[in-house]
């Protein structure tokens, strides 16, 4: 058997295998000629900050960013957002619902994220400290707030 290759790099018996009586190549054969795309593969790009999406809706939906539009507003307070899920996030703040709480202290908050940043003032770990007082904080914005007191 030969053992030159050709199309995709299939040995040539198994090419011309895949050619039917009239020597037309199948369909599955032509597909192995298309370049193929990588999976995570970003080929949405956006023209004003150049990041990558794999999914053409998701650039549409990041595209909001840039044009400043902001079409989900709350009933109750008048707030807008660009996306839904920013919009559902924030009503939570009405509903008084705090679904996350300390296991430590028992303090609830409204946002995972909320409760992560609050666990680290469990720790006692302090690395941010103020050059000119040599006060140390649990987070960067503490100590920002503290600077204007100099």
């Amino acid at each position: 058997v030969c053992s030159t290759t050709a199309f995709h790099s299939l040995p040539l018996f198994v090419s011309l295998s895949l050619q039917d009586q009239h020597g037309a190549r199948s369909q599955r054969s032509q597909e192995a000629d298309k370049p193929h795309r990588r999976k995570g593969e970003k080929k949405h790009t956006c023209d004003e900050c150049g990041k990558g999406f794999t999914l053409k809706a998701s650039l549409k939906q990041h595209q909001v960013i840039h044009t400043g539009e902001r079409p989900f507003s709350c009933e109750q307070c008048g707030k807008s957002f660009s996306w839904m899920r920013s919009l559902k996030t924030h009503q939570l703040i009405h509903s008084g619902v705090k679904a996350y709480s300390c296991d430590q202290c028992g303090r609830a908050f409204t946002r995972s994220s909320h409760l992560q940043r609050h666990l680290v003032t469990h720790s006692g770990i302090k690395p941010y400290s103020c050059d000119q007082c040599g006060r140390a904080f649990t987070h960067s914005s503490s100590l920002q707030s503290h600077l204007v007191t100099h």
